[in-house]
């Protein structure tokens, strides 16, 4: 069942897909109440913590990022597996971008 605007998630972990170790990250940039994520695009938050963690981190990552992004804009929660397909365009696209 779709959530309703009435009950928005309170802390990080409450939102779909988001545990413990995702959790740490976000706050590492900042990140500590899911209104702070809604307003961020996914792929900003991934290139960010993948440079403060000094690291690339696993793509799988960012589509937790992009199934919570759903989930705050309104839809329904989904397995962060779910948004895969929508990650490797997204990827591929940033990639191609930031290549001189």
């Amino acid at each position: 069942m779709p959530r309703t605007k009435k009950d928005p998630p309170a802390q990080l972990e409450d939102m779909p897909n988001i545990g413990k170790a995702i959790a740490a990250h976000l706050r590492c940039i900042g990140i500590v109440r899911p209104d702070q994520l809604a307003r961020r695009e996914p792929i900003a938050i991934y290139r960010e913590l993948s440079k403060v963690l000094g690291h690339r981190l696993d793509p799988c990552v960012l589509y937790t990022l992009l199934s919570v992004k759903h989930f705050l804009d309104g839809g329904e929660a989904l397995p962060w597996w779910n948004f895969t397909a929508e990650g490797k365009i997204i990827l591929k696209l940033s990639d191609k971008g930031s290549q001189p």
